[in-house]
């Protein structure tokens, strides 16, 4: 390599630093190489002020540590988080949701209202026969309507019927009311 050579790479090497120190390059190279101490030094001051005092879970097991790895875990505590309903395959969802049926009905006041509830889970019945899905095939069965509202009507007179021998029972134990003292008086001669 010849004197002028290097002379040229020598100049080619200065301009580079130069251009590098005007872009900022090297101060963003500064930052990141300091970037950990400065963390670092964040943290400490943090704990300083007691920001990590009273956290949720301190002083306790971290939960599934000591259990086999699972690749779902996070979708897992979503669901459970989220409590998200309705991924199931609708033939196991109208399964479930028949079998929730008549609670779902003792919440109803009106029989209208249990009614219009009856007849909108048969027909998502109906129509899930007739759409071809994936998944367990479907075994539910529509339900009769003016049975499954005799059936609510029985369980709320059931409900009213112990309601009243509550109220009943409970004015029972009550001792009587004491007798004001212009009563007394009136009684006493």
């Amino acid at each position: 390599m010849s004197d002028e050579t290097r002379a040229a790479r020598r100049d080619q090497v200065a301009d580079e630093r130069e251009r590098r120190k005007r872009s900022g390059q090297s101060a963003a190279a500064a930052r990141i190489q300091h970037q950990s101490s400065w963390v670092d030094q964040q943290i400490r001051v943090a704990m300083a002020r007691g920001d990590f005092d009273d956290l949720p879970g301190a002083g306790k097991p971290i939960q599934g540590l000591g259990t086999d790895h699972d690749p779902d875990w996070w979708v897992k505590k979503l669901v459970e988080r989220e409590q998200i309903t309705g991924v199931l395959p609708p033939s196991l969802a109208l399964r479930k949701e028949d079998a929730e049926l008549d609670a779902r009905l003792d919440t109803f006041t009106m029989e209208a209202e249990a009614r219009r509830a009856v007849e909108d889970f048969n027909a998502r019945v109906l129509h899930a026969r007739y759409t071809p899905t994936d998944g367990p095939p479907l075994i539910t069965m529509p339900r009769d309507v003016d049975a499954a509202l005799a059936g609510w009507r029985a369980r709320r007179e059931e409900r009213r019927e112990a309601q009243r021998r509550a109220v009943a029972a409970q004015a029972a134990a009550a001792p009587p009311p004491r007798r004001r003292w212009w009563h007394r008086r009136a009684a006493d001669r």
